[in-house]
């Protein structure tokens, strides 16, 4: 198993073609995936992404130290210029405001911020997704931008776009405090 960090109930590594199962009970729960910039996946659709995810160096799995069970998942981009770095999460319904995201994404930044050349990590969030705002900034992040009505994800009943605020967190390496 290819470990990228462990916490105290987590492990947060790299994904399996075998955690598909779980990924998919993640990826196709439409409360889960709301705020994500895509539709539900199908069942099948997620069970490849599971493949996909195995050899991708963007996306590492959460899961529970005692059953290995995938829980979440981050993703980490590299912007291109800038040492600067994108994060994101999504985490099963039934393990959310229980501090899984928090702890496994505090122990990501400080794992990224050591190892990898990362000047600074952006999250960029939905301006409804209040729950990730408020992680981001238990996370130490600061809100730089709100992008007035930057995306659409959805529509109304009468097929008009809905378009959502679209906010920018950030967090420099020097911010972070290291525990």
């Amino acid at each position: 198993m290819s470990v990228f960090l462990e916490t105290q109930r987590l492990y947060v590594r790299q994904f399996r073609p075998s955690d598909g199962e779980a990924l998919a009970e993640i990826l196709t729960d439409p409360e889960v995936t709301y705020f994500e910039p895509y539709e539900p996946f199908s069942h099948d659709f997620a069970l490849q992404e599971a493949v996909n995810f195995s050899s991708s160096n963007e996306f590492y799995a959460v899961a529970l130290k005692e059953t290995d069970r995938v829980i979440g998942k981050i993703y980490f981009h590299d912007c291109g210029k800038y040492e600067k770095w994108e994060i994101g999460w999504t985490f099963h319904a039934n393990f959310q405001g229980k501090g899984f995201a928090r702890e496994s994404v505090s122990a990501f930044l400080h794992e990224v911020f050591q190892r990898l050349p990362v000047r600074k990590v952006i999250a960029e969030i939905n301006g409804r997704n209040l729950k990730s705002q408020h992680l981001a900034q238990r996370l130490g992040m600061h809100q730089e931008a709100c992008l007035r009505k930057e995306s659409c994800h959805y529509q109304d009943e009468q097929g008009n776009p809905l378009w959502d605020d679209q906010m920018i967190f950030g967090l420099f390496a020097e911010e972070l405090i290291l525990s």
